[in-house]
């Protein structure tokens, strides 16, 4: 079945389970925004608006992941120098996501001091 796959721009599967009530609601959103089901769930979980809340809690718990994340770089690459590319990716990714969040965050902040100020 995989071989079948090869040749598509998407080619990787994403699952998640829900209880029943939250499939019919799922559903529900499916049929009145008239989207194929893919294309909701791309939409969906791509454009929706992420926050990160600031505080010693957070900045710790973010730390702690950006350092595992460097360490697993630093493991894979003295295992496997190629496979090292396919993990580059998913970091550039994150960072990427990251990167947004922030500027987003600080044009909002920007705004809302703007507003404040009058």
């Amino acid at each position: 079945m995989s071989g079948l796959d090869k040749n598509r721009n998407r080619n990787q599967t994403v699952c998640f389970r829900a209880t029943p009530e939250e499939r019919r609601q799922i559903e529900a959103r499916i049929l009145v925004t008239g989207l194929p089901k893919g294309e909701y769930y791309r939409q969906s979980l791509l454009h929706q608006q992420i926050t990160i809340s600031v505080g010693k809690y957070q900045s710790d718990r973010l730390s702690l992941e950006i350092r595992k994340l460097r360490e697993q770089v630093e493991r894979l690459d003295n295992i496997c120098p190629e496979a090292t590319n396919e993990v580059l990716l998913d970091c550039r990714a994150l960072l990427e996501e990251l990167a947004e969040l922030i500027n987003k965050n600080s044009e909002e902040l920007q705004i809302k001091d703007l507003a404040t100020e009058k």
